[in-house]
């Protein structure tokens, strides 16, 4: 990784990382994910039937396990991200980041790089043990084929896009409290809330514009595309990446303006 990133950037990299990996809440989050990447996939495997090559997701209901650990995932770095963030803001040691890494560009930069990297390593933990309790509890009730690998690089895009999005809000809002509740208030409350007012007055389709939507269509990569609430996959993975680079240049645009 050191020959990977730019020499000015190590500084504030090894310190994003020495966060990451030494406060509790970040670890707590990681070994809540792995759990349900454990007990969800292993039940899921157990109690299905046969595998159904017309069932939703196409990948086979023994595989809802396997969707419940991405988006506790995906939910985890948002979280992670908004906590993180906002929690520098409230306990001043962003100025004190700020004296050794003046340059507000490569401090917001560090920020995002490690928190989408953690994001991706929490990710691939969770895929590989999924997939493994998955073999282990019904190996012959679901395949490798396309559509599970779409299934796992759209659960990582997602988790990296979230990480994102949850340290610009972060940024933004600048208290933990307020950043987390925003964040999970959207993804589970407010957003559901839009798809029923949008199929309400007769247009489901705004809301593939909105980043829960296209989140579900780039894990559920191919399953119910007869929903008019979930855009196809490619285009979906487009409109979560723009929400992912529009929250975070707004809040990079805010670090960089703020008085610290």
């Amino acid at each position: 990784m050191i020959d990977l990133v730019p020499a000015e950037l190590i500084p504030p990299v090894r310190s994003e990382y020495r966060k990451a990996v030494t406060l509790r809440y970040p670890q707590v989050l990681a070994g809540l994910a792995l759990a349900v990447a454990v007990v969800a996939p292993a039940m899921s495997a157990y109690l299905a039937g046969p595998r159904d090559p017309q069932s939703d997701p196409v990948t086979g209901t023994a595989t809802i396990g396997l969707y419940l650990a991405l988006f506790a995932v995906i939910i985890g770095s948002a979280v992670f991200g908004a906590a993180g963030a906002a929690g520098e803001h409230q306990h001043d040691t962003l100025v004190i980041t700020a004296l050794f890494t003046v340059d507000r560009d490569r401090l917001a930069g560090a920020k995002f790089l490690v928190t989408g990297l953690a994001a991706l390593a929490t990710g691939l933990a969770v895929e590989i043990v999924a997939v493994l309790v998955m073999l282990l509890f019904g190996r012959d009730k679901f395949e490798f084929t396309g559509s599970l690998f779409a299934v796992l690089g759209g659960g990582l895009v997602a988790a990296v896009c979230w990480a994102v999005i949850g340290t610009g809000i972060g940024l933004l809002l600048r208290s933990p409290a307020l950043a987390i509740g925003s964040v999970l208030g959207w993804m589970l409350l407010a957003e559901p809330l839009l798809w029923v007012v949008t199929a309400g007055i007769g247009i489901p389709g705004a809301s593939t514009l909105l980043p829960g939507s296209a989140t579900l269509s780039t894990v559920f990569s191919g399953s119910f595309t007869d929903s008019d609430l979930i855009a196809p996959a490619p285009a979906a993975i487009v409109v979560l990446l723009l929400w992912a680079v529009g929250i975070g240049a707004a809040s990079w645009w805010s670090l960089r303006r703020a008085e610290l």
